[in-house]
């Protein structure tokens, strides 16, 4: 029995280390690499080019609409979107989608590395089908700057309100001319003390800039503005929102068939980007402030937003269960809310966990035929916050059955590494099957996406942990009979 189980076992891992790393033999992304002279080519124009920049939360999200013209005379179908190389590493989310048909696939946007210590780098789009001469194309380009938002002044006292500063350019960074342009900041409130102004003799309807409608500025329109033009913007408004970073987010999901249980638990290392407290914190003002619930920079709560059925939900920290947490269910929606042991402000940490389980049959389908099942989760879950955090990286793992094998996956999310091993828990011979992968600087609004996760699971694999229970079971009895059928003794018994 114990040659028969090794030689199943050998079998099955020899089958699932092929077909798994055939998985990874592509790369998760392509690099252009161009010469150092490289310019993009004049081949387009932008005839009209609206920039939103939202900045009612944590984190800064620019929505850009543009028109675009060949002006070549042939047919053309990459399009270069500069960056500076100060963002470029805080750059995320990157979405370039046909805006008279947002319900299709996203457009290839892809890296160009030709200079890494250029002040401006570039995305090459890769247009659907070749735009001819004089043909446009109306893109949709959408994005997210993480840690780009500073408190200023630096130190607020506990109670106070906080104001950010955001610098930005008037012009939307371009590698082609613009005949007109404009650019719209959306803010929280109205309550923006300062802000730079441009003259009148700019703008193409001769009004001053910003112009103030509310909580909404407008720089522009501007016209025929020439490739890569730059006019320095800085705005300071008033945010008295904690700026929430996570540093690292692991999130593990863990498939049982013999339970019918889908396992979750996520990781948080968390850090306030706010404004530091000017004194000591003051637990008995914090306490008296709870009566009115004023505006406050630090992180006093997290709502996270579940899927329907789950169960058995945690909190924990470094020091143990955290017993201030309240779990909200019915058949439509699931919600965790949980409060950390201490407000975070502004440069304050705080690193927990939480997990819940819930039933398998919600996320896994059997294919009507052969032994392959389809996983779908969400990459990931987490808070959803008012004024929304960002994530540096995220690590998302998942933990299939034993001899589970052929494993693909498919998600939108932009990743950055894909790796599998093996996880041992109990009473596993050779490990679990594990999917490992890796994003970059995610924001909450990307916490709806799928994780699609296809294997074969074929029914000797099944049987793996009944028969390694059989055996263990069988073994220690065999054992026992044997030993009590030795003779231990030391002398000999005297006979007669």
């Amino acid at each position: 029995m114990k040659f028969c189980l090794l030689a199943i076992s050998l079998l099955e891992l020899s089958t699932a280390s092929a077909s798994v790393a055939s998985n990874f033999s592509r790369p998760l992304s392509s690099q252009i690499i161009l010469p150092r002279t490289f310019t993009p080519p004049q081949v387009f124009q932008n005839v009209h080019l609206l920039r939103n920049i939202n900045l009612e939360k944590g984190y800064v999200r620019e929505t850009i609409h543009v028109i675009v013209e060949n002006v070549a005379t042939a047919p053309q179908d990459e399009y270069f979107l500069p960056f500076p190389a100060t963002v470029i590493d805080r750059l995320g989310g990157l979405d370039v989608r046909d805006k008279k048909a947002p319900e299709k696939d996203a457009l290839e946007a892809v890296l160009v590395e030709y200079d890494p210590h250029h002040d401006t780098q570039f995305y090459r789009i890769r247009l659907p089908t070749p735009l001819p001469p004089s043909g446009q194309q109306t893109l949709s380009i959408s994005y997210s700057l993480l840690s780009s938002l500073q408190p200023l002044p630096t130190k607020i006292d506990q109670g106070g309100k906080q104001h950010l500063v955001y610098t930005f350019s008037a012009y939307p960074s371009s590698a082609y001319a613009t005949v007109k342009q404009k650019t719209k900041i959306k803010f929280l409130n109205a309550d923006i003390p300062d802000y730079t102004s441009l003259p009148a003799s700019a703008n193409a309807e001769g009004k001053a800039d910003p112009q103030r409608q509310g909580s909404t500025f407008t720089y522009g329109p501007y016209a025929n503005v020439p490739a890569g033009a730059q006019e320095a913007v800085r705005v300071r408004y008033e945010f008295t929102k904690p700026l929430m970073h996570a540093t690292l987010l692991e999130r593990d999901v863990e498939v049982s068939h013999w339970g019918g249980n889908l396992a979750t638990e996520e990781r948080y290392w968390l850090v306030n980007n706010g404004a530091h407290l000017a004194t000591h914190f003051s637990r008995a003002a914090w306490v008296q402030s709870a009566y009115y619930n004023p505006s406050t920079s630090a992180l006093k709560e997290l709502k996270i937003l579940l899927q329907p059925g789950v169960s058995d939900p945690y909190f924990t920290d470094e020091i143990g269960n955290v017993s201030t947490s309240h779990f909200r269910a019915n058949l439509r929606e699931a919600s965790l809310e949980i409060k950390p042991r201490y407000p975070i402000f502004g440069g304050w940490k705080y690193s927990f966990r939480v997990g819940w389980n819930a039933d398998l049959k919600s996320y896994l389908r059997k294919v009507a035929t052969g032994d392959t099942y389809v996983l779908k989760v969400p990459f990931m879950e987490g808070p959803r916050q008012p004024e929304g955090i960002e994530y540096e990286k995220v690590v998302v793992r998942v933990v299939l059955p034993e001899g589970a094998r052929n494993v693909k996956y498919d998600t939108s999310m932009p990743l950055t590494g894909a790796e599998h091993g093996r996880h041992k828990t109990f009473l596993d011979t050779l490990g679990r099957t594990t999917l490992t992968l890796s994003a970059v600087n995610l924001v909450d609004d990307q916490r709806d996406r799928s994780l699609i996760v296809t294997y074969d699971y074929p029914f000797l694999a099944a049987l793996r942990k009944p028969i390694t229970i059989f055996a263990g079971v069988f073994a220690v009895f065999v054992s026992a009979w044997i030993l009590s059928r030795m003779d231990v003794r030391i002398g000999r018994e005297k006979v007669g």
